[in-house]
């Protein structure tokens, strides 16, 4: 599974922005779907994740909506109220295991990642 990451751009504090995530080479209808962040010089963390529902990281919780279009081969990540503490290169990543994994490990394939970037 190949996965094309974008969307990513500057935005102003409160604005939002729609990331996607398009796989190819397998279809991603039985995989679940994560979106992870890292930003500079720190660790790379769990944003959200969607398999047969959805789940988020608190920090997100109620600003973030992670979606899928099994037609297009697609997920989405929806940020809205988007903060300075957002700003960070953002990955989509595919897990054979579904369900709803917080684990970076449990990945399988991932995105190059797309640059966020908010300002105050």
């Amino acid at each position: 599974v190949q996965l094309q990451a974008s969307g990513g751009g500057l935005v102003q504090a409160g604005g939002s922005l729609r990331l996607s995530c398009a796989a190819s080479g397998s279809t991603i209808s039985s995989y679940a779907m994560g979106w992870f962040r890292q930003a500079p010089g720190k660790e790379r963390e769990f944003v959200a994740v969607i398999s047969w529902s959805g789940d988020y990281a608190d920090s997100v919780k109620g600003r973030f909506t992670a979606s899928r279009d099994n037609a297009k081969n697609t997920v989405y990540l929806q940020m809205n109220s988007l903060k300075p503490e957002d700003t960070a290169v953002y990955y989509c990543a595919a897990s054979l295991r579904g369900g709803r994994i917080r684990t970076a490990g449990s990945y399988d394939y991932w995105g190059q990642g797309t640059l966020v970037t908010v300002s105050s």
